[in-house]
């Protein structure tokens, strides 16, 4: 590519992002399930690792702290997670998911799944591979 011809990707990240997180929030909706994409990201993340530190789901969801914090804020509200002390580290506040956020999680996991089908259809491991690169990369040359 030409440095004197640089290409507008951020808008094309933009509107995926837009429109793939306005998908999951209709489907979660019609689902009956009260959740958003934020908070689903931080249940799944729990689901695959229960107890993780705040600190952790901050990277693992690449949010800051405080939005974190106000997302476990929400998810607790509705009883889907809870804050628990280290055991090591009484500073440190674990965050597990509820058996009532796992039963929601269960419940919604099939829709989740098929939007993710749904939106690699036409597309190969291989593609995935070329994407992750591609999006790891561009993330690269912005990170300092």
């Amino acid at each position: 590519m030409s440095s004197k011809n640089p290409k507008p990707f951020g808008t094309y990240i933009d509107r995926n992002y837009r429109l793939i997180r306005l998908t999951f929030l209709q489907a979660f909706k019609k689902a009956g399930v009260d959740l958003t994409t934020e908070q689903w990201v931080l249940m799944d993340l729990l689901n695959e690792e229960n107890g993780l530190p705040q600190n952790e789901l901050a990277t693992r969801s690449f949010k800051d702290a405080p939005t974190v914090s106000r997302i476990i804020d929400l998810l607790c509200k509705k009883e889907f997670t809870e804050r628990r002390k280290a055991e090591d580290d009484k500073r440190r506040h674990d965050i597990f998911l509820t058996e009532k956020g796992q039963a929601v999680y269960d419940e919604i996991l099939p829709t989740v799944m098929a939007l993710r089908q749904k939106g690699w259809e036409g597309l190969s491991d291989e593609d995935y591979d070329t994407f992750l690169r591609i999006m790891n990369q561009v993330f690269g040359n912005f990170e300092e």
